[in-house]
């Protein structure tokens, strides 16, 4: 009880130094005019964000620095921050975005080199009337190959900086056995309808439908696997998974560090009242994967690239002896919600022949993936994410393969689904990694994971995507401390955005999983 008490006291004088800090600031009287910008981190210079965001913490970059200044301001509103941290207390903030809706926050930074301070141009924060969901969930795992099994299932509140624990795989895991918890996922943004997966020890699939907890087994002779990657239906007590026969190797000489591949995979439904499994797609030559419901719930999309064996070695060597042949093109289903049948699929976006002049751009504008074959595009398009509102279809694109988070070269596309127009979201896109990705219950957010940062580590960025498909400049999730993400040791998986909290605690998740005598679900042949 003593170290939980000097815990707390110790939080409460850091902020109450933090307050202090920012309160008692005030602007250089005397300054030199610079003609650049501030070198700050997180780069929000000219970012586009949500009325209702955390306050945008940065730090100035600058080793010759010794002392900042920095001013928020609307009209005759302003917050002044002092200190090379500028930290804004999330009342003001919140205040000072409120009156600047629709409008600019400007911000002046001024800093100290030895005895003279500095003014920088200053430089703009677009704050949009359109509010962000108020919660996001990531996966938090190391970038190590050894303790996978020390990562978490965390909530954030978007609105401040409050971080919970939903699921610590380390409840579940012993001296011998370890756990996996991946692929956590909701029915439109509904926190009391989620599921996620455990591989390995305790292994299943927890689901949460209206208050109700339970474990589920979906193993059996007629499918690839239990379910994998998820996606609810918008409406309906169903979820459509893919089953995969997937493992990774690594690379000795590619930039891309491992190659995740399917030796295997399909499309399968499960029903979440009656328990039952039943296959969608399951030709043996397609390797079917990442489903994604439409808002209408009338329509499935996914992704799914056309492989024949020919080799006598095992199936999985062959594929990855064959990687670079492996391109996903994007298809849909159409789904009668009454009957619950599917028809047969349809073409999407076929990236994996794809020319140049079908999109109707310049091959320069696309050189970063296809510098080695610039006659054809002959490209890998996974993880197609609908619009809510059903305008657009936000999908990865990379040379080849399944798993483009481990591809350098890997870009966020979309296409228009009422022009038919394809283009490359450059507005968006950076030098290195952009892959999993999700979209607002607004259709006004996207979040997607990046390793722009440093190339090694994935962030969550967010971008302001307008009425007719634009995106703003990305903003690095905000941080209390400017330089929490300099620090932190683990990458962000699967950002998903949420209404609200999960209240289930990770122990109550623990004791459900730790229930190993769970009937398999009922196979049914349509």
């Amino acid at each position: 009880m003593k170290r939980i008490s000097f815990v707390i006291y110790s939080l409460s004088f850091s902020m109450a130094l933090l307050l202090s800090a920012c309160s008692g600031a005030s602007i250089p009287e005397s300054y030199t005019q610079a003609d650049g910008l501030p070198t700050i981190y997180p780069d929000y210079a000219d970012v586009t964000i949500p009325v209702n965001i955390a306050p945008l913490s940065f730090q100035i970059e600058d080793a010759n620095a010794t002392d900042a200044v920095v001013r928020f301001s609307y009209g005759d509103e302003e917050i002044l921050c002092g200190g090379l941290k500028a930290e804004p207390a999330i009342d003001d903030w919140h205040a000072l975005c409120d009156k600047a809706k629709d409008g600019d926050i400007t911000v002046d930074v001024y800093a100290r080199q030895g005895d003279s301070w500095t003014h920088f141009q200053p430089f703009a924060i677009h704050v949009s009337a359109d509010s962000i969901d108020p919660y996001i969930s990531y996966r938090l795992i190391s970038p190590s190959y050894v303790t996978y099994e020390e990562l978490t299932l965390n909530q954030r509140c978007l609105e401040n900086y409050d971080e919970q624990v939903m699921v610590d795989n380390m409840l579940c895991a012993t001296e011998k056995n370890g756990q996996c918890v991946n692929c956590h996922n909701y029915q439109m943004y509904n926190p009391q309808r989620m599921q996620f997966h455990a591989r390995q020890n305790h292994g299943g699939t927890v689901i949460v439908y209206d208050g109700q907890i339970k474990k589920v087994n979906m193993r059996n002779d007629s499918t690839i696997s239990a379910g994998v990657y998820p996606t609810w239906h918008p409406t309906l007590p169903l979820i459509v998974y893919s089953t995969n026969n997937t493992s990774q190797s690594f690379h000795t000489l590619n930039a891309n560090k491992i190659e995740v591949v399917d030796a295997a995979s399909d499309l399968i439904i499960y029903d979440v009242e009656k328990d039952e499994v039943a296959n969608v797609e399951n030709d043996p030559q397609e390797f079917e994967v990442y489903p994604f419901w439409a808002p209408d719930g009338k329509t499935l999309y996914y992704s799914s690239a056309h492989f024949e064996f020919r080799d006598t070695v095992e199936h999985a060597l062959e594929v990855y002896k064959r990687a670079s042949d492996v391109k996903y093109n994007i298809y849909k289903k159409a789904f009668n919600p009454e009957t619950r049948q599917f028809g047969p699929r349809e073409m999407v976006f076929q990236a994996d022949s794809l020319t140049a002049d079908v999109l109707g751009m310049r091959l320069d504008s696309v050189s970063r993936i296809v510098n080695h074959r610039p006659d054809t595009l002959g490209l890998s398009a996974t993880l197609p994410r609908i619009s809510p509102d059903g305008r657009f279809l936000l999908f990865t694109l990379g040379r080849y393969g399944v798993f483009h988070i481990w591809h350098h070269e890997a870009d966020l596309w979309m296409k228009d689904l009422l022009t038919g127009r394809v283009r490359p979201m450059n507005e968006i896109n950076s030098k290195d990694t952009e892959s999993y990705h999700s979209w607002s219950s607004n259709s006004r957010w996207v979040i997607f994971s990046s390793r722009r940062v440093d190339g090694n580590f994935t962030r969550p960025f967010i971008a302001h995507i307008d009425k007719d498909g634009h995106g703003s400049k990305p903003f690095e999730l905000p941080q209390r401390d400017p330089n929490y993400h300099h620090e932190f040791m683990k990458s962000y998986n699967i950002p998903e955005f949420m209404r609200g909290p999960v209240t289930i605690t990770p122990q109550q998740f623990a004791d459900v999983l730790k229930n190993d005598n769970v009937e398999p679900a009922k196979f049914v042949s349509k």
